[in-house]
């Protein structure tokens, strides 16, 4: 069977309705790396056609995509799909699949703010504690300006986890 042993994250793939804004977002807000502009990816055959066809199927046409990197090296694809779609209401938590990712910020309640003062907005109205008057760990949930989940830590999973946090 292997060895079994915790691999690193690699990437995560967003889906937005706006490249260039969400491109502007993420890397003027959350201060990421873009590795790779904005680029067209058309359905061909060339090795990322073929590669894409594997996943979507037949006639997925094209998409945009740009890459950027977080500040720990992990990857983030940005797609701006032909066909996007845009619920109200992206919280569906209780289905199968990423709700929500995760950033860490020990100023928590400024990234807050600047996330708010782009067009993204607070699902809770105050950041809360883990440890009420013992620590100062603490966390928020909000959304970009594009309605994907993303949550703000203070300090980081091990550290929050460790004490057994509720």
């Amino acid at each position: 069977m292997g060895n079994v042993y915790p691999r690193n994250f690699s990437h995560i793939g967003i889906s937005v309705p706006d490249l260039e804004k969400a491109v502007e977002f993420y890397s003027q807000v959350l201060g990421w790396y873009v590795i790779m502009k904005p680029t067209e990816v058309i359905e061909d055959d060339s090795a990322i056609g073929q590669m894409c066809t594997d996943v979507f199927g037949a006639n997925w046409e094209k998409f945009r995509i740009a890459h950027l990197s977080t500040g720990d090296r992990i990857g983030v694809e940005l797609f701006e799909f032909k066909n996007q779609q845009n619920p109200d209401d992206n919280f569906e938590y209780w289905k199968t699949g990423v709700f929500h990712f995760c950033v860490q910020d020990p100023h928590l309640e400024e990234l807050a703010e600047r996330i708010v003062a782009a067009g993204g907005k607070k699902r809770m109205a105050e950041p809360r504690y883990y440890y009420p008057g013992e620590k100062p760990y603490r966390m928020i949930y909000m959304e970009d300006p594009f309605g994907n989940i993303l949550e703000i830590y203070s300090h980081s999973y091990e550290l929050i986890y460790s004490e057994g946090a509720y």
